[in-house]
């Protein structure tokens, strides 16, 4: 169904509280409104998997199907990416997402572009009370990726955009719609409705499968009637992004209380294209138009790093936040990830992280249950696991605002108790709060893992057998979306024949993971003498370990045997077990 408008199309407004202020703003692409086939007299078609919204969530979620040969149509209502009136956005990319943007293709260009770091410190006044350096934690120093890498938001929704147009070929591409706003949205049997307003009209279209990336204002939460928690704040603050003459060191530095900005807190961290972003905590009842002023922005750059410091400034945006999060991800057809899944405050880099491991997440589910090599009963999984990250996410991004804007009484004690104590000694130095950084989030609540399982495995290096160098990630290509079955140590024959049948009857490819140079027992195999596959697996001594196409245990066990079946089938939805 298309109809005609007679009224002009609205263009998108402004988003999330941001507002513009001053500087010399980002040039952002733009991309042209194209006549979609229903406007075209094409009668209303019905597609396998809607995305609405070409955020950093959408546009990664349409990235991941386009590699993987999936038809979908995303949605949005504007013509650029970043947000509208606030460009710059998210800065702080982790490992976890890193290794997922390796293997949609685009690494390489943010890691050329971007800002690598792994140095923090803390500060109370002048004096450093708290530093950390990523590389030296375990967690972190594996991966063929860096701890962090800082780089406008837009930049990187650029990339995934111009990926996914490069695969754009053949019938199942990913059709990417322009100033294309969702105004109405019907829940069907089996598939849902969406009223689709453009330039050139409305018109209908169908879908089996929705998903809501479209943010925190997102219009499918009243439709789909999802209940959410929710908490707003009365902390403000101030974005800067400033390009100095003279660059400061490449480390994350933040001030507990800032000297220079009334004892308020301060971020201060470098991105790409020599651009640093200077956050600016603001009192509770602030002006924010007042605050983003040009004025008061060279006021307080000059208290900060001198009166006669060079620097331009590029982009000025007050803005305030709030805590929420649906208590459901799933609602029939329609799936919600990223801001429209839960909103937290930009401490530790928890946003636009969530969102692409909710993408990534998904992405090779519906992939696999679109092909028919899946039950529908896999989908459910999503919800369990991200869910479970979402509501993490939310508890410890609120534990540090309460840090950083304490109440009065038991908060404010405990805060100036650490800071003191941080001072002098070192255990205290543990509490100081100001953003525990992104990392993957585990899940314990899952349908599709077993209890040893629900862990994320870095993106670790191993040898192939010529002795070359490949990662976890080309495993996993090389699956294709299927289980993969890592088996460390000597393998038996008993053992070899069992994980030969299994890759005839079920959807797992297996590789032996050799510690040493000895002959392989298995037709595909690599060396790991250093053991970091291992260890990125979590398993010592002869063990296997079950890797999903995201990067995620399913399972860890020693013996090939009914353990190891009953792990797959759970793992592909094929067990009816409810999620634990």
């Amino acid at each position: 169904m298309a109809t005609a408008s007679g009224a002009p199309y609205r263009e998108a407004a402004f988003a999330n509280g941001y507002e513009f202020a001053q500087g010399s703003g980002y040039a952002l692409p733009r991309y042209p409104f194209a006549l979609p086939p229903e406007l075209r007299g094409t009668a209303t078609t019905r597609y396998p998997v809607v995305i609405v919204g070409a955020g950093i969530t959408g546009l990664t979620l349409a990235c991941a199907l386009a590699v993987r040969g999936i038809a979908a149509v995303v949605l949005d209502e504007d013509d650029t990416v970043g947000v509208k009136g606030a460009a710059s956005r998210g800065i702080c990319y982790t490992q976890k997402s890193l290794e997922i943007f390796q293997r949609l293709g685009i690494y390489e260009r943010i890691a050329a572009r971007g800002i690598q770091w792994s140095v923090g410190r803390t500060f109370a006044g002048s004096d450093e009370i708290y530093a950390f350096d990523l590389r030296q934690q375990g967690s972190f120093q594996l991966s063929q990726q860096p701890p962090f890498i800082n780089i406008q938001q837009f930049y990187i929704e650029g990339y995934l955009v111009e990926r996914i147009q490069a695969l754009a070929t053949g019938p199942d591409a990913v059709d990417l719609r322009w100033m294309s706003r969702v105004i109405g949205f019907t829940q069907q049997p089996g598939y849902a409705e969406l009223e689709v307003e453009t330039p050139a009209g409305r018109y209908v279209l169908q879908a089996t499968h929705v998903v809501d990336a479209s943010g925190a204002h997102s219009p499918f939460h009243a439709w789909c009637g999802v209940p959410m928690q929710q908490r707003r704040g009365d902390d403000r603050w101030c974005i800067a992004d400033v390009r100095f003459a003279h660059q400061p060191p490449a480390e994350r530095h933040t001030w507990i209380e800032a000297p220079f900005n009334d004892q308020r807190a301060v971020w201060q961290h470098g991105m790409a294209d020599e651009v640093w972003r200077i956050d600016y905590q603001l009192a509770p009842d602030a002006d924010l138009a007042d605050a983003g002023s040009a004025a008061q922005v060279r006021a307080r750059l000059a208290r900060q790093f001198g009166a006669d410091t060079a620097c331009e400034i590029v982009w000025v945006g007050p803005y305030a936040y709030r805590s929420q999060c649906l208590e459901q991800l799933r609602c029939g057809s329609v799936f919600f990830m990223g801001d429209s899944a839960k909103i937290v405050s930009p401490f530790g880099a928890r946003g636009g992280n969530t969102g692409v491991a909710d993408a990534d997440n998904l992405a090779w589910k519906l992939a696999v249950v679109l092909r028919g090599l899946a039950p529908a009963t896999l989908l459910d999984s999503y919800q369990d696991e991200r869910l479970e990250a979402a509501q993490q996410n939310a508890q410890v991004t609120a534990r540090t605002t309460r840090f950083l804007r304490p109440a009065d009484g038991i908060e404010r004690t405990f805060r100036s108790a650490v800071i003191g104590l941080a001072r002098r000694h070192p255990f205290a130095r543990q509490l100081v709060n100001t953003g525990r950084m992104a990392v993957a989030n585990a899940y314990t609540r899952s349908r599709a893992c077993e209890r040893t399982g629900g862990l994320s495995v870095q993106n670790v290096a191993f040898a192939w057998l010529d002795g070359s160098t490949g990662c976890v990630n080309d495993l996993l290509r090389w699956a294709d979306d299927r289980l993969l079955v890592l088996v460390f140590g000597d393998l038996a024959p008993a053992a070899a024949q069992r994980l030969a049948s299994l890759a005839l009857h079920a959807p797992v490819r297996s590789v032996q993971v050799l510690a040493t140079d000895g002959p392989a027992q298995a037709r595909e195999a690599v060396r790991d003498p250093a053991g970091h596959l291992q260890g990125a697996c979590h398993v010592f001594g002869h063990a296997w370990a079950l890797l999903r196409p995201d990067g995620y245990l399913a399972a860890t066990g020693e013996a090939v045997d009914g353990a190891l079946v009953a792990a797959i089938e759970r793992a592909w939805g094929l067990s009816t077990g409810a999620a634990p």
